[in-house]
């Protein structure tokens, strides 16, 4: 028995250690990206690096403060990051229910026809969505970044897939009771799939705040840039103020970290989705 007992703690061990190594590895970026927003911006370049800034500054943030575009910048990525959650989480969730408590022809054929659609680059629909969006005169607007969100293969998967290991007897029960379709979704499916919704939300939320690519493309004036595509203008202006735009990469991260930390508990129930029933 105590030989059994020691293999076991030797092996939690050498995982606790292996596990403690790699998150250490992920948190370096981010050290050091908040390291040199602090730094003064002559002390960047200096070799051997100062791991620990021996006089922080908040020179860098001031500058980047300085910038009124800024502010709307960021406001720009709060309304789209926003509004994308919510309607994907929405739409999704209506989805995933239809697709996984409903039975109608094609239903299955219909599925999995959406989800093959994650296999397809988006860099490969850029131009024809950028065309589409053209024809219908969203380009540089509110609309040209958010609707071609709004909705998600990857919702939709997710969705469907915990919705399956909801009680069919509990929906049932209220539509024995008399509750609408509507009503059985909003009251009883929806609050029981609170770590789905919060795990499809951080997605969600975080993949729209970080992305770049097509808010670049689809904005052209100052005013509509979101903050990613605004900093990449900033890295134009000053390619070698590395403080400058490490203090600009570590404002657009805080918002994400708040939004992880606030919903962590429904996001690590969430990742387990099917995986005990």
């Amino acid at each position: 028995m105590n030989t059994m007992k020691m293999k076991r703690f030797s092996k939690k061990t050498v995982s606790l250690i292996i596990l403690s190594i790699l998150a250490l590895l992920a948190f370096i970026p981010l050290y050091w990206m908040v390291v040199t927003a602090f730094k003064e911006p002559t002390l960047t370049m200096k070799f051997p690096p100062e791991i620990f800034p021996k006089n922080p500054t908040l020179q860098n943030f001031e500058a980047l403060f300085k910038r009124r575009d800024l502010f709307r910048w960021t406001l720009n990525s709060v309304i789209v990051a926003g509004t994308v959650t919510i309607t994907q989480i929405f739409l999704c969730a209506m989805a995933g229910y239809a697709i996984a408590k409903k039975r109608f022809p094609g239903s299955k054929i219909f599925f999995w026809i959406y989800i093959s659609s994650m296999m397809i680059p988006k860099q490969v629909t850029i131009v024809p969505l950028y065309i589409m969006v053209a024809n219908f005169g969203m380009v540089d607007s509110y609309g040209g970044l958010i609707l071609p969100s709004i909705a998600a293969p990857f919702g939709v998967f997710l969705m469907r897939q915990f919705m399956l290991s909801l009680p069919n007897e509990i929906i049932d029960a209220a539509r024995i009771d008399g509750a609408g379709e509507f009503r059985t979704f909003w009251k009883i499916v929806l609050p029981m799939s609170k770590p789905a919704l919060a795990v499809l939300g951080i997605f969600t939320f975080v993949g729209e705040w970080n992305s770049f690519l097509w808010p670049l493309i689809v904005t052209q004036s100052s005013k509509m840039k979101t903050l990613q595509a605004g900093l990449a203008l900033i890295q134009e202006e000053v390619p070698m103020e590395y403080a400058y735009l490490m203090a600009g990469a570590t404002f657009a991260a805080i918002p994400m970290i708040i939004v992880f930390l606030s919903f962590q508990k429904y996001f690590l129930r969430g990742v387990t989705v099917g995986a005990v029933k």
